[in-house]
């Protein structure tokens, strides 16, 4: 695996390094001892997927609270996804910031995603698919959101009228 910092602190791009022959490709997507490595969080306590349906689905920006931040690796499984993080550590350098990068199926790169980042994403196709490994298990006391169209936050959705839950929906507005 190769990873590359992004703009956000904490946050990396993990594309494979895959082997290949004429009978396709093996590549490493996960390996505890080279997270730590690079100084990532290589606890690993779930796994998730999220199916959906139609173009322009979005789902975030979600974090969870202290004491039950999380670490997430996210790659796109099926499809395409505009990815995007949201920095809200008070401390940070890049608080209040965001970045977007594409995932897709073809590409299989990887998004690390530090605590303290929320997430979200919208799919650019039907019927996309997206894996996530958490570095703790869901807490739903913990579960917080950031609304999508924040005004403070800017973020530059790709599709427009986007389909949205209500929670998602209803979450407050970033705060300075």
């Amino acid at each position: 695996m190769k990873t590359t910092r992004l703009p956000l602190g904490g946050a990396h791009l993990v594309e494979l390094e895959p082997v290949a022959d004429e009978r396709g490709f093996f590549a490493r997507t996960w390996c505890a001892e080279e997270f730590r490595t690079y100084g990532l969080n290589s606890n690993l306590a779930q796994c998730s997927i999220s199916f959906n349906k139609h173009r322009g689905t979005l789902r975030g920006l979600h974090y969870q609270a202290e004491p039950y931040a999380e670490a997430k690796l996210v790659r796109c499984t099926a499809g395409a996804v505009y990815d995007v993080i949201l920095d809200l550590r008070p401390a940070s350098d890049t608080c209040h910031k965001w970045f977007a990068v594409e995932l897709n199926a073809t590409n299989r790169t990887m998004l690390y995603i530090p605590e303290g980042l929320a997430h979200g994403f919208q799919s650019l196709g039907d019927d996309t698919e997206v894996f996530y490994q958490i570095s703790v298990n869901y807490h739903t006391e913990s579960a917080r959101g950031v609304r999508w169209n924040d005004p403070l936050s800017g973020i530059e959705w790709p599709v427009p009228d986007p389909t949205i839950s209500q929670r998602d929906r209803s979450f407050p507005d970033h705060k300075l």
